[in-house]
């Protein structure tokens, strides 16, 4: 009967505990799931930013108004621009850069880039391993869009996987945000036009 009585003590006992285990698991599920989301850390924008397949210097951020890199405006547009110093990491060309860079707070005609290289204004390149290039993200804007005086650019990076579950191939995958660099925004004029509104020549520029 004792025995009896320490086996029913046992079970219950187990029972018990994986219940108790249980429930303490989905207690600390609920709690970390009830703890705010940690918003992606400030780069500094002064610094190398290594995100994944490529090694990033963020170098300026402007609004232009006409001959942005050689990228056509449509009337009435401007440009968001984000020049950048880009190396690529990994062993082979590639361009698989749009998604690296976005805006934060302004109001885009279309979020994904046109991006130039700027020192011949060939549009989308593939960049060489190793060699560094200066990028311009160029995003057109309408005429009247707002833009702060500085401007957070979110990064974002990918994870390298020799082997993917799914395709069973390496590559980059797991996009992430990496953090958040801010820059100051100049607003560049149109060329031949200083910023009062006066052309190179000094005198103002005719118009209605």
């Amino acid at each position: 009967m004792f025995k009896t009585a320490r086996s029913k003590v046992q079970t219950w006992i187990t029972a018990g505990g994986g219940t108790i285990a249980a429930l303490f698991v989905a207690g600390l599920m609920g709690a970390f799931g009830a703890l705010p989301a940690h918003d992606p850390p400030q780069l500094p924008p002064d610094a190398v930013i290594e995100a994944g397949r490529w090694r990033l210097q963020p170098v300026r951020a402007y609004v232009g108004h006409a001959g942005v890199h050689g990228v056509p405006l449509k009337p009435g547009q401007k440009a968001l621009v984000l020049e950048v110093d880009m190396t690529n990491r990994t062993a082979q060309s590639d361009k698989g850069y749009f998604n690296v860079f976005a805006p934060d707070g302004v109001i885009l005609s279309d979020p994904v880039p046109m991006i130039v290289l700027t020192r011949d204004s060939t549009m989308t390149p593939e960049l060489h391993p190793g060699m560094t290039e200066r990028m311009a993200y160029v995003w057109p804007l309408a005429g009247d869009a707002a833009v702060p005086a500085s401007l957070a650019f979110g990064v974002t990076a990918e994870i390298f996987k020799p082997r993917d579950n799914l395709y069973g191939t390496p590559g980059w995958y797991n996009p992430y945000r990496l953090g958040t660099v801010t820059l100051p925004v100049a607003d560049l004029p149109a060329a031949g036009q200083s910023q009062s509104g006066q052309s190179q020549s000094g005198q103002p520029e005719s118009g209605p």
